[in-house]
């Protein structure tokens, strides 16, 4: 079995024909998938498509881009089906003019984590020098870095932090330093950064399987160790 930890197919804007999608990805052996909340309207799409289909779970996130939407949510939500907050974090990819305003929504995330005792799903984008201490300060214990782009060194400290990292198509077609297998989970980031040999397709969760071949052969272990692991680490992770 395989699992689907980050992509955005609730999401109506891609236009996702959810039943396809989701056979196309058991027929590929992706049993589970979580659909990644990133704003108020978005958190509530995700829940509600969680809700309407078994094998589907969700989160409940501030992308930090999308600090124009934050104000006035109160953060009310239902629990059912909900396996972490996030996705969240810092992204100075477009400037660092909004950098506290960034700071403060991650702060207010990972305590919001903490309360509820849920992991964290961090999106991290050439910001890593201001990230480390903020999680350091808060004592942060269960999270993942979805996908992971930086270097090595970046890797190393997210290791050290025992963080899990989200290892996607980007791998396929870029030269990223890979995680163990032990702190690996898999994700697509659909309908976004498709993997060899579908580029210039949209993505689905049906991919997953194709990103473990990839991973099984770059290690050269056999795909039954990455599947068998990283849905390990997904099912300790989220608790699914």
């Amino acid at each position: 079995m395989l699992i689907d930890t980050h992509c955005h197919i609730h999401d109506k804007e891609y236009n996702f024909d959810a039943e396809k999608t989701i056979a196309n990805a058991h027929a590929n052996q992706v049993n589970k998938i979580i659909v990644i909340g990133t704003s108020p309207k978005d958190n509530q799409t995700a829940q509600t498509f969680a809700t309407a289909h078994p094998e589907v779970y969700w989160t409940y996130g501030f992308h930090p881009n999308e600090l124009d939407e934050k104000s006035g949510d109160p953060h009310h939500f239902s629990s059912e089906k909900l396996v972490a907050i996030g996705e969240v974090g810092l992204d100075y990819h477009y400037g660092i003019n909004n950098k506290k305003e960034q700071t403060r929504l991650l702060e207010s995330m990972i305590e919001l984590a903490q309360t509820k005792d849920l992991p964290l799903v961090f999106h991290v984008r050439e910001a890593f020098s201001d990230f480390w201490p903020i999680v350091d300060n808060a004592h942060v214990k269960n999270a993942v870095l979805h996908s992971f782009s930086d270097n090595k060194t970046n890797l190393d400290q997210a290791l050290n932090r025992d963080f899990y990292i989200g290892v996607n198509g980007l791998a396929t077609f870029a030269p990223l330093p890979l995680p163990p297998l032990t702190h690996m989970l898999l994700e697509t980031d659909a309908p976004f950064l498709t993997p060899k040999p579908f580029r210039g397709k949209i993505n689905q969760p049906s991919y997953v399987k194709n990103i473990a071949e990839w991973v099984a052969d770059h290690l050269g272990v056999s795909f039954e160790e990455v599947a068998k692991m990283t849905t390990k680490n997904a099912t300790s992770l989220f608790k699914i």
